[in-house]
């Protein structure tokens, strides 16, 4: 590239930063801070007909959660490994989707909003309890259980989708290598006793719930997932591709994705869903839920942009696989943040974590791990820098949660405190946990397959199948 087009892209990059940094500071004036509705505030205030526009919205942000993990990050997974194993890492998405459901249904929900402790849910919701429609019989009516102005049946439907996602994430640091006895076992009890706890914690009023009485620190905001799902799962995957090692003839072998069409379909696929991740995270439809659209949207078109530009500048030429996981980070950087921020501070966290991730990513050679689809690169660096820079720009303008006062470190608040520390807490809880868990699973199971398995590939050896037949 000759040295005058690297210079322009690099003052485009700090043009971008700069107008997304200083573009809020200079709209806002002084003391307008739009009070944000609360759902029950909504509950009280709208008839049938919008209700049920709620719920309607609500249920379709659940579909698009569960698009996200089939066929979004089914695709986007299975183009990136190699072709022997395509249908091993679908078929870990797919029946995630199905073990995953019926653990939520069972007590997953019920460990992760059930009452008021604050460290773990408890019986209300077992089975469906009190979630699922019943008969009155003294009002000789049926009621239906709401949770703000949805009823719970679709909370219950919306975060579930959240609990079969996180898990499926983590598969991308042990692609191509664990057994699939040992991924199920260790979904099973990194779902119970990983997630739960930490979504109850987050979002069930516990330890780290933001303005909680027994919150550490006063709490986090994490408005759709960025501790519960993307760092506990990211740091989760680097534990997981430490402890089973690399693949055998990594860093030798030719291990470039089999197809990169998958991945850009995929990633396509990711931005479109996570549309319903964060902006139905708001669990209503209003001018909240607006914002959220639009941050998701901008981060992620930042981030295409951040790491493209990246490669392009280290590089010489930027990649397809590189804008597709600029898309991703992007995504990650501002879940946390989709309720909390303002548009030009989401151009500003999508085009960070698109280069940091881009970074990160390039390490793990030097650092000697092997994750192999970038799990922790992606989504343990990128929630760990949405989590901290939703602390640096988070705003009342966007959603008075704090009455008043003061939120992100821009605006003169103090909430990035509680950011850190809750990333700490989510860091050493998950990487400790995860540790325990496989090697209870090692000693049960076994966690890789043997070196046979390995050279055919798990398709045909775990599944007795193959994803392409060529006559």
């Amino acid at each position: 590239m000759a040295w005058w087009t690297r210079r322009r892209c690099l003052v485009g990059i700090c043009l971008l930063t700069l107008v997304a940094f200083a573009g809020p500071v200079l709209a806002q004036e002084e003391g307008s801070v739009a009070e944000g509705p609360t759902l029950e505030s909504l509950a009280a205030d709208v008839d049938g007909a919008a209700l049920a526009g709620h719920n309607a919205w609500m249920l379709t942000c659940t579909a698009l959660v569960l698009f996200m993990t089939a066929p979004g990050l089914a695709m986007f997974y299975g183009g990136l490994v190699r072709k022997k194993n395509v249908l091993s890492v679908m078929m870990q998405c797919l029946f995630l989707m199905g073990l995953m459901t019926v653990l939520w249904s069972l007590y997953g929900y019920s460990l992760a909003f059930g009452g008021d402790n604050p460290y773990i849910g408890n019986g209300d919701y077992l089975l469906m309890n009190q979630v699922q429609q019943y008969w009155d019989e003294e009002a000789a009516a049926p009621v239906t259980p709401m949770e703000g102005v949805i009823p719970r049946l679709t909370h219950m439907l919306f975060q579930g989708m959240f609990f079969i996602i996180t898990p499926a994430l983590i598969c991308g640091a042990f692609a191509e290598r664990m057994k699939f006895s040992a991924m199920v076992l260790f979904s099973i009890l990194w779902g119970t006793l990983v997630y739960c706890p930490l979504c109850h914690w987050v979002w069930g009023g516990g330890i780290l719930a933001f303005g909680a009485d027994d919150a550490i620190s006063g709490g986090a905001l994490d408005f759709a997932g960025g501790t519960v799902v993307h760092i506990s799962s990211g740091i989760s995957a680097l534990v997981c591709a430490i402890m089973l090692g690399r693949r055998r003839g990594w860093g030798q072998d030719d291990m470039r994705p089999h197809n990169l069409t998958y991945t850009a379909l995929g990633a396509a696929m990711l931005w479109v869903g996570w549309f319903g991740f964060n902006a139905g995270s708001e669990l209503a439809s209003d001018g909240l839920t607006s914002s959220a659209f639009a941050v998701t949207h901008f981060s992620a078109a930042a981030g295409v942009l951040g790491w493209s530009l990246y490669e392009w500048l280290t590089r010489g030429k930027p990649s397809v696989l590189g804008a597709a996981s600029g898309a991703v980070a992007g995504l990650v950087c501002i879940t946390p943040a989709a309720g909390f921020v303002q548009p030009m501070p989401a151009l500003a966290m999508g085009a960070i974590a698109g280069v940091v991730c881009a970074i990160a990513c390039g390490l793990k050679g030097k650092f000697g791990y092997d994750d192999a689809l970038d799990a922790f690169g992606v989504h343990g660096i990128g929630g760990t820098l949405g989590a901290v820079l939703t602390g640096v720009f988070a705003t009342r303008a966007c959603w008075d949660i704090a009455n008043g006062e003061k939120l992100g470190l821009l605006e003169g608040g103090t909430v990035l405190t509680g950011q850190i520390v809750a990333t700490v807490v989510t860091w050493v809880f998950s990487i400790v946990m995860t540790v325990v868990l496989l090697l209870v699973v090692k000693a049960i199971t076994g966690l890789r397959v043997d070196e046979e398995t390995e050279r055919r590939g798990l398709d045909i050896m775990e599944h007795e199948e193959e994803g392409y037949l060529l006559l």
